[in-house]
């Protein structure tokens, strides 16, 4: 009978179950059933593990004080998630997994209504776990559709809250706006979803840039908030909102508020409160006792370990602001061996270091430590690129300070006697050995702190290098290069001090003894005199060998321990010191015109220049040197400008630089024209021949824009118009000229790469008499307006338009400033070239009476290059063959009367005169008018008219 009972009450069991199991029975068990199901199981495990990303989430996230802080700690990643990549953080995965299973399962949606109560609230959490997945369309739609499903939920205005949220990750901020606003209406309770609605609204304000009503509104968030870290963070905000609108004082408040929380506001914010604080402080009348104080203790605390790099960095400001230099990159220093996570803060350190160095004019230091600014700063920023335009100021500053430097060394030690060259270097070895020492030690220091650190943790200690040591200490490492007996004790040897485990303080010990004592015997009373009758009846070779037989015992001293090292590397000619003096003197002209002109440390650049005055240098560095001196002296110490005036005036009355001293009136030029446009005029000035012009103009311009970023410009256009009027000397001087004058200028760099390059092959440049492709009838000839030369030129070009020459041409070339040549291009050989100069003289409808030269083209062209027509007119036709350049030496068939010189018996028979019979031109290989300003071709091109842009710098000379 039981059994039977049993029987029944356990089908009826298995029948309620079922029931309650069943989602379309809107019963009271099946919907208790199933919340309860939902609540503590599903959805207890889905918020575990939401709760746990979230945390992970503020973990990984990094505040940047530096900038305003954001009101949740979230960062967004910039890359999206695409449909089937795994999720960041599995948590959320997981979170949203069981949020499914949950409405997957367990929803009672009947007739149109869910009547289970807690589906509103998976839904909620599928909603918060895309959210935080960075997934925020799906996120959007769990939240409307809650919504949209469930309006009378306990849950809704929280649903509504996170909907807005989501809605400003996606840049709605005005539709944010205007929903919180509705929302805020309709909550009746303030409460914790009332705090989180202000917050929202006031970043959705911010995104809007309306900081008055983002104040007001994160305010009230800040007061119905229960969270203490959000308090804390809201009033931080506030306070750099305050900051951003000039309010100082209630900025200042907010943070002390932040300090007056004290362990109730996490740590970070507290001490970055501090540091705020600090930043507002008036050094001039602010109590700086206090202050220090204050940073002193916050130094002193152990809880703030962490946050050394900040403190540290605080002071160092408070000090550098205070001009205390020295104790201000003591504590930047501190800051950075606290190895900060900081990456900007570890930036500010090194620019700030750098920036004390650049103010002292320690330049070389200075350029290291901007470069590790550069590494720590982004690239992308404003401030890289500000501050890697001031480093690449620096690069020749560090270049030449250590050519000066090491060359100032060698020469100094090279003029020492023997003895002294070797108590110098000695003295540098002792120096040496410090420091190695030194460096030892903290490398022992550093591995002995890695190894304890190590054990603490229960790991493998690791060396300086980060290699791994082994824990026993009776297995000391070995080295596999080592010979097997010396294995298990060169280690030992090397880490110990004592004087007889050393090898070479032990052979250099012994060394000394022999010295002094001689090779005694080892036994009693060695110091007696019977024992220098060893010494003295010892053979000389038995002693040396056996030296060599104790030294071959230890390890032999490293050559850059012994002062023979250093001196074998020493100069051994003249030649080479003076090599050595000009290299070093060119530095300091160098480093002088860098201070003066870019850094304006004009006590550093005059400095420089006298100290190269004193070591007499070359020629052309003399007069620069001076002028500049004069320069600086007009700003620094008027006496001496005066002094260094009447200096230049007496010893170079003939330099450009005195008629620059000398001028009392600046030249009148046209105010109207831009730096380009005027360059662009002259340039076309050029291009018509009109040198004469071009060159007085380019003096009035340099006259005109004096000071200015131009003049540079101007200045190499007037060389190169002085190159092709007075010749090749000249040229060369107005090159230097620019080369030293403005040397940090692309146009003085030019100028020093031309006369490193092409003034020494055209100074090679020789008449020569190899088989010539082109020759050229010259008449000299006074200007254009000249009676004889307008008569010259209209008889040579009827000659030209009688016969029909397409390739016989004319032109006017200029000379000197007061000689010219009226030129025939266009012929192949002498002997055609000696025909058509017959032919103008002897036939009557031309008898031109002057006298025709008759040279080849390449000679024509040195002649021009160098404005030496009459050492060409002396030169021996038949003299031997002189070297050619490269490209002339390939030609071949060498004609001993190439350099034929005025016309004196012309063979004319094979022409046949009497007829005009003179057989057509040909031309060379090289174009007629090819080589004959080739200083001209080193020249820029000029800028079009309609890009003309009074703001466009002109263009730079390119490189050949």
């Amino acid at each position: 009978m039981k059994t039977t009972s049993l029987k029944y009450y356990s089908v009826l069991i298995v029948i309620v179950l079922l029931i309650a199991c069943s989602t379309k029975k809107d019963t009271f068990l099946s919907r208790n059933s199933h919340a309860l199901s939902t609540e503590y199981n599903i959805l207890y495990n889905g918020g575990v593990a939401l709760d746990k990303g979230i945390l992970d989430l503020k973990a990984q996230y990094k505040d940047n004080f530096w900038e305003r802080l954001p009101i949740e700690r979230m960062q967004i990643n910039k890359e999206a998630i695409l449909p089937g990549q795994t999720a960041a953080n599995p948590n959320f995965e997981r979170a949203e997994t069981k949020a499914i299973k949950a409405i997957q399962k367990h929803s009672m949606n009947i007739a149109g209504s869910e009547r289970n109560p807690q589906i509103d609230e998976a839904h909620l959490m599928l909603g918060k776990a895309r959210y935080y997945d960075q997934r925020f369309v799906p996120a959007l739609e769990a939240f409307n559709y809650i919504l949209y499903k469930y309006p009378n939920s306990d849950k809704i205005y929280e649903a509504k809250v996170w909907r807005e949220k989501t809605n400003i990750r996606m840049d709605n901020d005005a539709l944010a706006v205007k929903n919180l606003n509705k929302l805020l209406k309709e909550i009746k309770f303030k409460d914790q979803i009332f705090a989180d609605a202000n917050a929202i609204l006031s970043q959705a304000f911010l995104n809007l840039e309306q900081k008055d009503s983002a104040i007001a509104k994160l305010k009230l968030a800040k007061a119905f908030t229960k969270q203490k870290e959000e308090k804390a963070r809201y009033h931080f905000i506030l306070g750099q909102l305050y900051e951003e609108l000039g309010y100082k004082d209630s900025a200042f408040a907010e943070f002390q508020a932040i300090i007056e929380m004290k362990r109730k506001a996490a740590k970070q914010y507290v001490i970055q409160a501090h540091a705020k604080q600090a930043q507002q402080f008036d050094f001039e009348k602010g109590d700086t006792v206090a202050f220090l104080k204050n940073f002193n203790y916050l130094l002193k605390d152990r809880e703030n370990r962490p946050f050394l790099d900040v403190l540290n960095h605080q002071l160092a400001l408070f000090y550098d602001k205070r001009n205390k230099h020295d104790i201000a990159k003591k504590y930047y220093n501190s800051s950075l061996k606290t190895k900060s996570q900081d990456q900007y803060l570890v930036a500010s350190n090194y620019r700030n270091i750098a920036d004390i160095y650049f103010k002292k004019a320690k330049y070389v230091t200075a350029g290291k430590y901007f470069d590790s600014t550069l590494v720590e700063l982004n690239a992308r920023s404003r401030e890289f690129k500000a501050i890697k335009k001031k480093r690449e100021n620096l690069v020749d500053v560090i270049k030449y300070e250590g050519v000066a430097t090491r060359n100032d060394s060698i020469i100094n030690v090279y003029f020492l006697s023997d003895k002294e060259k070797v108590t110098y270097y000695e003295n540098y070895i002792i120096q040496l050995k410090k420091e190695e020492e030194a460096k030892k030690l903290l490398k022992e220091k550093e591995e002995k702190q890695n190894e304890n650190q190590a054990g603490l943790e229960g790991q493998d200690p690791v060396d300086s290098n980060g290699r791994a040591l082994s824990r026993n200490k009776s297995e000391p490492e070995r080295n596999a290069l080592a010979p097997p007996s010396d294995r298990s004790t060169s280690k030992s040897f090397s880490q110990s001090n004592f004087y007889f485990y050393n090898p070479t303080t032990v052979a250099f010990g012994k060394n000394e003894f022999r010295k002094k004592w001689g090779n005694r015997p080892l036994k009693e009373n060695w110091r007696l005199s019977s024992a220098t009758a060893i010494k003295e009846n010892t053979n000389d070779e038995d002693v040396a060998q056996d030296s060599i037989a104790e030294n071959s015992k230890v390890d032999k001293i490293e050559e850059k321990y012994i002062p023979d090292f250093y001196i074998k590397q020493l100069p051994k000619s003249q030649t080479e010191i003076d090599s050595i003096a000009k290299e070093r003197n060119f530095a300091y002209y160098q480093l002088g015109s860098i201070y003066k002109e870019k850094f304006k440390e004009y006590k550093l650049a005059a400095n420089k220049y006298e100290q190269l005055l004193l070591n007499k240098p070359e020629e052309r560095l003399v007069l620069p040197s001076m002028y500049n001196l004069f320069k600086i002296y007009e700003i620094i110490d008027v006496e001496k400008a005066l002094a260094m005036k009447n200096r230049i005036i007496s010893q170079f009355p003939n330099s450009r630089y005195a008629q620059i001293i000398g001028k009392t009136e600046a030249a009148t030029a046209d105010l109207t024209e831009t730096p380009s446009e005027n360059y662009n005029r002259l340039y076309k000035l050029v291009e018509s021949g009109d040198y004469k012009t071009v060159l007085s103009e380019s003096e009035k311009a340099i006259n005109q824009y004096t000071g200015e970023e131009v003049v540079p410009k101007f200045e190499l256009l007037r060389a190169f118009m002085i190159g092709r009027i007075k010749g090749l000397d000249e040229f060369k001087k107005a090159l230097n000229f620019v080369a030293l004058n403005y040397p940090n200028d692309d146009e003085g760099k030019r100028s020093e790469l031309l006369l490193a390059t092409d003034v020494p092959k055209f100074e090679s440049l020789r008449f020569y008499q190899a088989k010539p492709l082109g020759w050229k009838i010259l008449y000299k000839a006074n200007g254009l307006e000249d009676k004889n030369t307008i008569q010259l030129q209209d008889k040579i070009k009827k000659f030209i338009t009688d016969r029909d020459f397409a390739k016989i041409k004319m032109s006017f070339d200029l000379y000197t400033t007061d000689k010219n040549f009226i030129v025939i291009h266009g012929m192949k050989t002498e002997e055609y070239a000696n025909g058509i100069a017959s032919i103008l003289k002897e036939f009557k409808e031309y008898k031109v009476q002057d006298k025709a030269y008759i040279i080849s083209s390449d000679n024509y062209k040195i002649v021009q290059i160098k404005k030496n027509f009459e050492e060409y007119l002396n030169t021996d036709p038949l003299a031997p063959v002189v070297p050619v350049p490269v490209e002339q030496s390939q030609r071949s068939n060498p004609n001993p009367n190439s350099n034929l010189n005025p016309i004196q018996n012309p063979d004319l028979n094979q022409f046949n005169p009497d007829e005009g019979n003179i057989p057509p031109p040909e031309m060379g290989e090289q174009d007629a008018l090819e080589g004959d300003d080739s200083i001209l071709n080193m020249l820029p091109p000029s800028v079009p008219e309609d890009e003309i842009d009074p703001s466009q710098e002109i263009p730079a000379i390119p490189k050949p």
